[in-house]
């Protein structure tokens, strides 16, 4: 079938504006809330159908979303603040560290991150595990810290794309109008393959060799063992200050996030009304299963409507508690009690403050991504694509997941990159005979791909694991854009299926 010239032209306007807002982004560094606004507006006005059609694509792309998944995320993000500060999650790993031994423990700590932690905002959940994963990491043998940071990024990003409540994961279903707990009972196992093999093809590579710790691992981390070692020959005043100098000098070598690694660590709990710490005093905190039972409780709340509504089971009561916000509300109820009953109320105010100030920025930026949605939707170019695919064929697949890695090689962003390549492909999923949910999770690997420097969260794990920036690109970018080749095989592998 030959190309159409007003078919082009509509094309050519998407994808010069695509190219526009990673432009705007990337060289004249404007917020991507800003540029995804200014290109939906553009994209629709450029195609002739005016500034109320403009308008509207975006005011209802931002609204729509929000209207589908806005209290989840907000609920999800508060739950995870409170499960921080209870200390739930360090709990969590010394057990697994307890339970699956040295040589599992990369594999339990990254399926454990990319399921059970998928509510945690992706810096906090960083550095609240890599103090974890690196005091682990001399337990497992040779390249430990290696494998332990390689197990932790790609944990990380799995859960923010794939995993419900990931927030990356909730725009996804929200964009493609995919029922939440589908998008639950199709993503977890989606998730823990991608996890599994990805951190294998890994550790295949370190015993091949692939990791080099005097070029790989910092000189600061050198520097703090060497004084660790040398005190344990000191009585025990100069052992003190031997450690405690040899840290700050490290922390100077790291920059300024290795402080917050550190209070992450070792924070206590301030008397009540004098301030929140990071993490709640060791002895007032809760048991970890009574710690993660509001927020199980949910997800079984989740699938479990979800299996029903397969099974044709109709109930008012699981309708009504098995809806996302509804469930997420009851785990974030759940958690607030516990935390309140530990704490104190004051304390359990100031931490879900916190969560307030990081859900802001994460509906915001997530909201915008359903504005270019919209706009595509609203020119049309839905039905002309799906003039030149075959249904049921893997093309859409593979071609959301090229456009989400591209994009995020050229912004940056994990979250607008997913949402956007997923808001194109939108319109026209049900005419592709493509799930939809196949749709989401392709997306979701391909904006894994090439995590780098333009990454907050690639100089954050650099720093709180003690690496060199060239032990970085291994552990973060090599390790999750694995990650994102074995999401799409995985994906593929169910579209065979469903």
């Amino acid at each position: 079938m030959g190309w159409d010239l007003s078919d082009f032209g509509v094309i050519a306007s998407a994808v010069l504006t695509i190219l526009g807002i990673v432009f705007l982004i990337l060289r004249l560094k404007v917020d991507p809330v800003i540029a995804l606004v200014v290109g939906s507006l553009a994209l629709v006005l450029v195609n002739g159908l005016g500034p109320e059609a403009a308008i509207e694509a975006v005011i209802t792309g931002f609204g729509d979303l929000m209207l589908e998944i806005g209290l989840v995320i907000g609920f999800g993000v508060l739950t995870g603040t409170l499960l921080s500060y209870m200390g739930a999650i360090q709990k969590l790993g010394a057990l697994l560290l307890r339970k699956f031994g040295p040589r599992a423990m990369p594999y339990a700590f990254g399926v454990t991150i990319g399921t059970v932690l998928a509510s945690l905002f992706i810096d906090v959940c960083l550095v609240m595990t890599a103090p974890l994963a690196k005091a682990t990491s001399s337990k497992i043998g040779k390249d430990g810290l290696a494998r332990m940071a390689a197990a932790v990024m790609i944990g990380l990003e799995v859960a923010l794309t794939m995993t419900i409540p990931g927030v990356v994961a909730l725009a996804l279903s929200g964009i493609l109008d995919v029922p939440v707990g589908i998008m639950l009972i199709f993503g977890v196992p989606t998730a823990v393959l991608t996890i599994v093999s990805s951190i294998f093809i890994m550790n295949v590579l370190f015993r091949m060799g692939f990791w080099k710790p005097e070029l790989d691992e910092s000189a600061a981390v050198a520097k703090v063992q060497a004084a660790e070692q040398r005190a344990d020959q000191l009585d025990p005043v100069e052992r003190s200050v031997e450690i405690e100098a040899s840290s700050e000098a490290g922390a100077g070598d790291r920059g300024e996030f290795a402080g917050s690694a550190h209070m992450t660590a070792t924070a206590t709990e301030a008397p009540e009304g004098g301030g929140t710490a990071i993490t709640l005093d060791e002895a007032r905190q809760p048991g970890l299963i009574v710690a993660f039972a509001p927020l199980i409780v949910a997800l079984l709340l989740i699938s479990g409507g979800a299996i029903a509504d397969v099974a044709g089971v109709e109930s008012p009561v699981l309708t009504l508690f098995s809806n996302p916000t509804v469930a997420l509300l009851v785990a974030l109820i759940g958690a607030w009690i516990v935390c309140r009953f530990h704490a104190g109320h004051v304390a359990t105010g100031q931490a879900l403050s916190r969560g307030f100030q990081e859900s802001g920025q994460i509906l915001l930026i997530t909201g915008v991504g359903g504005c270019l949605a919209a706009a595509v939707e609203t020119i049309g170019i839905g039905d002309i694509l799906t003039q030149y695919f075959e249904p049921g064929s893997f093309a859409p697949l593979i071609l959301v997941w090229i456009i989400a890695a591209i994009l995020h090689i050229a912004i940056g962003s994990v979250t607008t990159a997913a949402i956007t390549a997923a808001g194109i492909l939108a319109p026209f999923a049900d005419s592709l005979d493509a799930n939809p949910v196949l749709i989401a999770l392709a997306a979701a690997s391909g904006g894994m791909f090439i995590i780098h420097v333009t990454s907050n969260t690639f100089w954050l794990m650099k720093t709180l694991f003690g690496l060199s920036t060239r032990g970085a690109f291994k552990t973060d970018t090599v390790a999750v854009s694995i990650a994102s080749v074995m999401g799409l095989v995985w994906v593929l592998v169910l579209s065979l299926f469903i």
